[in-house]
């Protein structure tokens, strides 16, 4: 009796912890957000009492999971690439589909580094370059595509260390396991271990483009308010000062 009793009082307590858990909205967001995530997530929940989860990753990876089943409310990705393709399955409207923000690219060195970079050419004088996975992550999608124009990636592809996301490849370089990196201007902006040493003109960057979305199925009440807060002008103006370019309305 005290072992059915015991057994009931548990689940009933996981039962409440899931009821709680699922209360908060829930954010996948592209890892080169995650210091302006955190920082909104903190004065939304100052300013209304609620909290908002964040996963953070590769946007690949995060349009993957919420293919699989993944319990997403909020889709924030850093190219259009895998909010179409969220779209195609069904899974978001497109109706719904916001553009946001855009970045420009940047070659980093370790804030030690003496190493002076012209140009993309002079890529080839090292050894080691950080790019988040060039065959999946938008930024490694975008730095191949970049150099891929100038004629210059099949040079340097054998000295690519591809990593998981763009932040991988900010802390390689920062830590001094890259000789170079190539990373978002915004990025960039937030380490203090790095220092860019060129940066690619915005008009000969690959359009990059950051949507955001509600997922179709959620079924949080708090998902337009969670939205509209990371769209106002104070959401913005965080991310402008992050090194971002904002293009919502533009």
């Amino acid at each position: 009796m005290h072992v059915r009793r015991s057994l009931s009082v548990l689940a009933t307590l996981l039962a409440l912890a899931g009821v709680a858990r699922a209360e908060n909205v829930t954010v996948f967001a592209a890892a080169s957000l995650t210091d302006a995530m955190k920082e909104l997530g903190a004065t939304y929940a100052a300013e209304t009492g609620k909290k908002i989860d964040f996963n953070f990753g590769g946007s690949n990876d995060l349009a993957r999971q919420i293919k699989a089943g993944a319990s997403a409310d909020i889709f924030f990705s850093a190219d259009t690439a895998q909010m179409d393709g969220l779209v195609e399955a069904g899974l978001v409207a497109a109706s719904a589909r916001r553009d946001v923000l855009s970045n420009t690219l940047v070659f980093i060195v370790p804030k030690t580094s003496a190493a002076q970079i012209g140009g993309p050419a002079d890529l080839s004088k090292f050894q080691h370059i950080a790019v988040a996975n060039p065959d999946a992550v938008p930024a490694g999608v975008y730095a191949r595509k970049y150099l891929d124009g100038l004629k210059l990636w099949d040079g340097i592809k054998g000295r690519v260390v591809p990593t998981t996301d763009v932040r991988a490849a900010l802390a390689a370089v920062a830590d001094e396991h890259a000789d170079v990196g190539i990373v978002y201007r915004s990025d960039a902006a937030i380490s203090p271990n790095v220092k860019v040493a060129f940066e690619v003109p915005r008009d000969q960057t690959p359009p990059i483009v950051y949507p955001i979305a509600p997922i179709a199925a959620s079924k949080q009440p708090d998902v337009t308010g969670v939205l509209t807060y990371l769209l106002s002008t104070a959401a913005l103006q965080v991310y402008a000062r992050d090194g971002f370019i904002v293009i919502l309305g533009r």
